[in-house]
């Protein structure tokens, strides 16, 4: 298993996830011309992305799903949740959505994934655990605390990629 940051950050974000066949975008908020010439770069064709596993709906982890998604054959997975608060961020044809639940394993292609549910001020964030029989590895991001469950769900992992900087009460007394 392999994995990229394209990018992290209130600019945006996205990490490429890959074993065997399959590769998997988790999240999409970086600019599309960026995001492609990032992709590139760590010589990954944009066309090869089976799948776009969203966290949550925040523009820096959405914003850019549209204009990439279309461009190729890839499907967009989230919760029930961050597909209904996305609006507009993920108008795609529904045989396009893959509704997916908090602790229920999918499968694509190579991948088992994994979306584990986690405290962030969305309507149903999730962060993903990665598995494909060999290696086991967890991305989390925009967390600001992390729960018993979470630490669980993360338990005798290969590769733990964690990004806390998520803060409730600056956000409450700040200008977002």
């Amino acid at each position: 298993m392999r994995f990229c940051s394209l990018g992290s950050g209130s600019t945006g974000n996205a990490w490429v996830v890959e074993s065997g066949t399959t590769r998997v975008l988790v999240d999409c908020g970086v600019a599309p011309r960026r995001l492609r010439a990032r992709l590139q770069a760590a010589g990954i064709e944009p066309e090869s992305i089976a799948a776009v596993l969203i966290t949550h709906e925040h523009d820096d982890h959405v914003g850019a799903v549209l204009p990439f998604v279309r461009k190729g054959l890839a499907r967009v997975y989230a919760t029930w949740g961050t597909l209904r608060a996305s609006g507009t961020a993920l108008a795609l044809p529904t045989e396009r959505l893959m509704e997916i639940a908090a602790d229920r394993t999918v499968v694509i292609g190579d991948l088992g994934v994994r979306p584990v549910p986690v405290p962030h001020d969305a309507r149903e964030p999730v962060q993903y655990v990665f598995d494909d029989g060999r290696a086991r590895m967890a991305i989390v991001t925009d967390l600001g605390a992390g729960t018993p469950h979470l630490a669980a769900a993360c338990a005798d992992l290969d590769a733990l990629v964690l990004e806390a900087n998520h803060d409730a009460q600056m956000l409450a007394r700040g200008p977002y």
